[in-house]
């Protein structure tokens, strides 16, 4: 029974490094992405109904979202480890966290 039970609740296979890292960095930058990902909408919005003004707005929030030197930097990392990550479990590891921070963004 004991047994078993290690079957059933040990993963098949651990995460490489590279996913481990990834999937931190991932973590770690979500309040961010959920930020660039709800000024988009916001940006589409503004253009669509031609508000320039928050246009100009938008579009400077955004930049300043990117020029912040710490989500920079990791988003930097997070460019240089994405193709060292081809593993089957690491990329449907990775995938899964990435549905599930979309989701908490809305």
């Amino acid at each position: 029974m004991n047994l078993l039970f290690w079957l059933v609740a040990a993963p098949a296979h651990a995460l490489s490094p590279a996913a481990q890292e990834f999937m931190s960095i991932t973590k770690e930058l979500e309040p961010v992405q959920c930020e660039k990902r709800q000024l988009r909408r916001e940006l589409a919005r503004a253009e669509i109904e031609q508000r320039q003004d928050d246009v100009k707005k938008l579009r400077a929030k955004f930049v300043s979202l990117d020029k912040d030197r710490k989500t920079a930097r990791l988003e930097r990392r997070l460019a240089e480890l994405q193709p060292r990550i081809s593993d089957s479990e690491d990329v449907a590891a990775i995938s899964l966290q990435q549905r599930e921070a979309f989701y908490r963004c809305e």
